[in-house]
């Protein structure tokens, strides 16, 4: 019998908080970026996140400035720190029992953050899969640009469909829980979208059209 899907956003709905940004802010505290103007340009990317305007490929560029600067290794030493002092403080109270809810099914966090921060997230969650931001790789070196589709806004659908194209599971039915208007396509696509402490675009959407509006602030 075929399995049913659980997707599952991150920032902001498995976490109580944007990885994405917090790793900035911990790279600021690490020493390697420099602060003000670091801190400046990533809450204006953070902004224009929030309102659906985000320029993927000028943000990435600016994000995976230290990648480039400092190199992956540097960076991936300092990703268990991250996730001891940064995620796990973040990852909300009822997020296990949501995940444990669809333990039976091909679990997938997909997220417009890139791959190289969430990767030990959801190895730390236990799903089945990540779909994320791919940042581009050449001979061990980032190049600061965005390898394939970023996965954002209705790039979550074709990464998605690229991948269960490309694999030989098939699946009955879809869940979908996200907190951010920005996921309106995935969302739509979705069998059984949920909204999971929505912003004020995505509640007004999801109580208009009867989905579930949940909270994961509690165990």
């Amino acid at each position: 019998m075929a399995r049913n899907l659980a997707l599952f956003d991150l920032d902001n709905t498995l976490l109580l908080g944007d990885s994405d940004y917090s790793w900035g802010e911990f790279l600021v505290r690490e020493g390697l970026v420099d602060a003000q103007d670091y801190f400046e340009k990533n809450r204006a990317f953070h902004e224009d996140y929030k309102a659906g305007q985000l320029d993927m490929n000028a943000f990435f560029a600016f994000s995976l400035q230290p990648l480039i600067d400092h190199g992956v290794t540097t960076l991936q030493a300092l990703r268990p720190k991250f996730m001891e002092t940064v995620v796990k403080p973040m990852i909300a109270p009822g997020a296990a029992a949501l995940l444990d809810a669809h333990a039976a099914d091909f679990r997938v966090i997909i997220t417009a953050t890139s791959s190289f921060i969430t990767q030990p997230i959801a190895e730390h969650f236990g799903v089945d899969l990540l779909i994320a931001t791919d940042p581009e790789i050449v001979d061990g070196c980032a190049t600061g640009r965005i390898a394939g589709t970023p996965c954002y806004q209705a790039g979550k659908i074709t990464k998605l469909q690229d991948w269960l194209a490309s694999s030989a599971q098939a699946f009955e039915q879809s869940w979908f829980y996200s907190d951010s208007i920005n996921d309106l396509p995935l969302l739509e696509w979705s069998d059984h979208p949920h909204a999971v402490h929505p912003d004020d675009r995505l509640r007004a959407i999801a109580e208009a059209r009867n989905w579930p509006i949940l909270s994961l602030e509690t165990a």
